[in-house]
């Protein structure tokens, strides 16, 4: 255990003055940060996407192989604790962190565009197509993403929950550096790179719900999209999600996951309904299929000697898998934050096995309806979707029933989405800024909760949103390392815990 009373807001400070460097050279010269950013992603990607491939692969099977082995009886926590939420409003809560605006942002566009632009031997437009472009989507939003966040929730929810240790990223080397080791630089760079990565990914998301909302509220009723009513969502939004995040976990966070699941699950039934049903059921269950018989090749597919393929991969897949990496430490801190009481197998199966099911079916409902209204020529959404991503599900809804009101109830969804990433957030940064409190204080969370819509405000008057995904992405690079060694100091643990030895054989 940690024990350290002094107050060393070391972490914060240092924190707050790199955000705020990166912001104003984002706000003041968006073409330099975004230049400088640019070639240092793709600096990463042609030299380092393998190990990015690799990396991703191992956070699959690690909590895999552990949850079936004997420590996967094991509780986060004491042998007589029990969860402190029910498994419903846990998995709402991890869900809603977990995905956010992205599931809506890609869930028809993503599918549509590699319809339209197949990476493999497809002709565009095709059925064929159609059936890779399902598979490319299952496979990015599948497993993957969930085993990054599981590798950094499990060794944290251990060490919390077990050792008492605090709730910082730090606090899970201390069987490699020990205590003094874990407080001193080391453990303040990898708090610092921890919380940038947050801020920085969550602010992008933001902005990203942000131009999708006011994209809805354009398309459905009108509402002019500029940087006014911009300004005036994130506002607004910025009042519920700090507030609820103040309220806390039982009160405040909860009650807007729990809401945005509930809107979620209605929306999918609702097009499951009205939509192309037997198309979309087909679709669910070949695409599992297609990504059960791809998902070992994909996962170590590369491009050696160059070609399209590879420029089609480091724009996607090894975007993706930096993408999730960089959100891990956020998403995988409120995860460990919210699971005691669980053992590593409810765990492992809670946290990665639901949820790509559950992605998996949000593809299957939203991407097959777009396909289908493509391939029997009834409507043009690729070319919404090529002018404008985040306008595709719009366009898709006016070609079924209740349309209209489908897409009211999506700005709706969209909206709890951005709260629940934020709220979440609000929470796990101020965990990273009062030395690991699993309980912080609401003025740090209002703070934290103000100035993520400040971020995510400047960046869009600055046009500076994607720049600022890859820096988070370029600077969060070195976590896939510290992923790896999280791993390690897991299993290093649970071999020298003579307690959790004890419990595992009575």
């Amino acid at each position: 255990m940690i024990n350290d009373n002094r107050k060393d807001n070391s972490v914060y400070i240092i924190s707050m003055l790199v955000i705020a460097a990166i912001v104003i050279w984002g706000f003041l010269s968006p073409e330099g940060f975004g230049s400088a950013a640019n070639s240092l992603f793709n600096f990463l990607i042609h030299n380092f996407g393998w190990g990015y491939m690799l990396s991703m692969t191992f956070f699959v099977v690690f909590p895999v192989g552990l949850a079936i082995s004997k420590y996967g009886k094991l509780k986060l926590g004491p042998a007589d604790s029990k969860p402190e939420f029910n498994t419903l409003s846990w998995f709402a809560m991890l869900f809603s962190a977990g995905m956010g605006v992205g599931l809506v942002f890609y869930g028809v566009g993503e599918p549509i565009f590699h319809f339209l632009n197949p990476p493999f031997a497809s002709e565009p437009g095709s059925v064929k197509a159609a059936t890779d472009a399902m598979r490319i989507s299952f496979f990015h939003w599948g497993l993957h993403p969930w085993a990054a966040y599981t590798v950094i929730a499990l060794p944290l929810g251990y060490f919390q929950f077990r050792k008492d240790s605090p709730g910082l990223i730090s606090s899970f080397f201390t069987p490699l550096i020990g205590e003094k080791g874990v407080r001193g630089p080391f453990g303040k760079l990898v708090d610092v790179l921890a919380i940038f990565a947050t801020a920085a990914g969550v602010a992008t998301s933001l902005g990203l719900g942000v131009l999708q909302i006011n994209s809805g509220l354009k398309y459905i009723f009108g509402v002019p999209q500029t940087i006014t009513v911009q300004f005036l969502i994130i506002a607004a939004l910025c009042l519920v999600y700090t507030g609820s995040a103040v309220s806390g976990l039982e009160r405040g966070i909860k009650f807007i996951a729990n809401f945005n699941l509930f809107i979620a699950t209605l929306l999918c039934l609702s097009l499951f309904a009205l939509g192309p049903t037997i198309s979309i059921l087909e679709s669910l269950l070949t695409g599992i299929g297609e990504y059960l018989a791809n998902v070992v090749p994909e996962s170590f597919a590369l491009a050696p000697y160059g070609g399209e393929f590879r420029q089609w991969l480091g724009g996607w897949t090894l975007f993706y898998w930096a993408w999730w990496i960089a959100w891990a430490p956020f998403v995988g801190s409120f995860i460990a934050r919210i699971s005691k009481g669980r053992t590593i197998r409810q765990f492992v199966t809670g946290v990665l096995v639901v949820p790509a099911l559950g992605c998996f079916t949000w593809f299957a409902v939203f991407g097959t309806s777009a396909l289908y209204l493509e391939l029997k020529g009834l409507a043009n959404i690729a070319s919404t979707v090529s002018t404008d991503i985040s306008t595709g599900v719009f366009e898709m809804y006016m070609h079924y029933p209740l349309g209209m009101i489908m897409s009211v109830v999506m700005v709706i969804l969209i909206s709890t989405f951005f709260i629940t990433s934020a709220n979440s957030a609000t929470f796990v940064l101020s965990m990273y800024s009062t030395q690991g409190d699993l309980n912080p204080p609401r003025q740090k969370m209002a703070i934290w909760g103000v100035l993520q819509a400040a971020l995510a405000f400047v960046l869009l008057m600055g046009g500076g949103l994607q720049a600022l995904q890859i820096a988070s992405i370029a600077a969060a690079a070195p976590f896939a390392i510290i992923m790896i060694l999280a791993c390690y100091s897991l299993v290093k643990a649970l071999k020298s815990d003579e307690a959790a030895l004890r419990e595992i054989e009575s």
